[in-house]
């Protein structure tokens, strides 16, 4: 890293950041970086291979004056109007849309095929697929696509879709990140999500019966800010918004009369320190949030000290670690699974289930 000294940080008082041994599974691998030439291999399945996949395929229409989308360019062309074209354009338009799905599926399958052959995700049996693409309709038939192709490959991999709404499970699997008995006396905790278009807050419940699994946590209240969309976004700006959100997450957590446990679980792209410093991967994020002077769970427990009677504790990891998380109780009847989380760019994650399946409490 480039500066020479690092800012100050208290550790937690329990975990570490970026943690690969959890409550309930084992981190065995996240953010794996795979080489395609001098790109990384991942980019063929993200938001941009998507974008670059539909300005390909609408070349001819355009050539012979057809295209259906005008003259936008296709970044400017969303999910939603993808999805509505191919549920009631006619059959020319939907046809382009399928054929969108079909090359976008085929790309996914060539990164999914040279990441079982890294040693972290040899005999992978399930893989979840999330990302903000998977709450589309595109996205869906792109995930059924992929796991189709591997099969006629007879790669034995079961492809699935996160359960979850993908704004959700990013934030959903932060109830993971704590120990179980942080659990006990309280029913809710505060949750961050930081994507490299948006910044989510949720006030999140749960059993506590449930505990370690969750699988009925829900987010009960939620925030998002959009620092994509602002001209001029720093780093200063996003975490003052950021622990804004958070306080006013604690607010009406008081209001609702829910017992807020003194946790605050964030999950953020790039590879994360023990110590909450961000290594690198987070190049997508307003600002420099690499640097060796910046911590951000020390940032926000210096806004926010406490919460309730108890001094604030941070843990923070990988957003796809986290989104993974959240499939946690859905995974229990396999030893080895991992996530990919279709965004920015791939996200990953490599997931080890600590007790075997055969032995875990129904």
């Amino acid at each position: 890293m480039a500066e020479e000294q690092k800012a100050e940080y208290a550790p937690p008082l329990f975990g570490i950041h970026g943690g690969t041994i959890l409550p309930d599974v084992n981190v065995a691998s996240y953010n794996l970086e795979v080489k395609d030439g001098d790109k990384f291999l991942g980019d063929r399945a993200s938001k941009k291979a998507i974008v670059e996949i539909l300005d390909k395929v609408r070349k001819p229409f355009a050539k012979d004056g057809h295209d259906p989308f005008g003259d936008r360019p296709s970044d400017e062309i969303g999910k939603k109007e993808l999805d509505r074209a191919l549920e009631k354009g006619d059959a020319e338009v939907a046809g382009l849309v399928h054929t969108v799905i079909e090359e976008f599926a085929q790309e996914f399958a060539t990164v999914v095929r040279r990441f079982l052959k890294e040693k972290a995700w040899r005999d992978v049996e399930r893989i979840a697929v999330g990302g903000g693409t998977r709450g589309h309709r595109i996205g869906e038939l792109a995930i059924g696509r992929l796991g189709a192709i591997l099969k006629e490959e007879k790669i034995a991999v079961e492809i699935v879709p996160i359960a979850q709404d993908p704004d959700d499970a990013g934030l959903l699997g932060a109830v993971h990140l704590a120990p179980e008995w942080i659990f006990k006396g309280y029913d809710a905790l505060v949750a961050v999500d930081i994507g490299g278009s948006n910044i989510r807050v949720g006030l999140i419940g749960y059993d506590r019966k449930d505990a370690p699994l969750f699988k009925h946590a829900e987010v009960a209240e939620r925030s998002i800010w959009c620092h994509s969309e602002e001209k001029k976004t720093s780093r200063e700006n996003a975490v003052t918004s950021m622990t804004d959100m958070i306080k006013d997450a604690i607010e009406k957590a008081g209001k609702s009369k829910l017992k807020l446990a003194p946790f605050v679980g964030v999950g953020c792209p790039g590879i994360i320190e023990p110590d909450g410093f961000i290594d690198r991967g987070a190049q997508n994020l307003p600002g420099n949030w690499e640097s060796t002077r910046f911590n951000l769970p020390q940032r926000i427990k210096e806004a926010i000290p406490l919460i309730g009677d108890y001094e604030t504790q941070v843990i923070l990891h990988n957003d796809a670690v986290v989104q993974g998380l959240s499939e946690t109780y859905r995974m229990r009847d396999v030893a080895r699974w991992g996530i990919l989380t279709v965004g920015t760019g791939l996200g990953n994650a490599r997931f080890d289930n600590r007790v075997p399946p055969n032995k875990r409490k129904t």
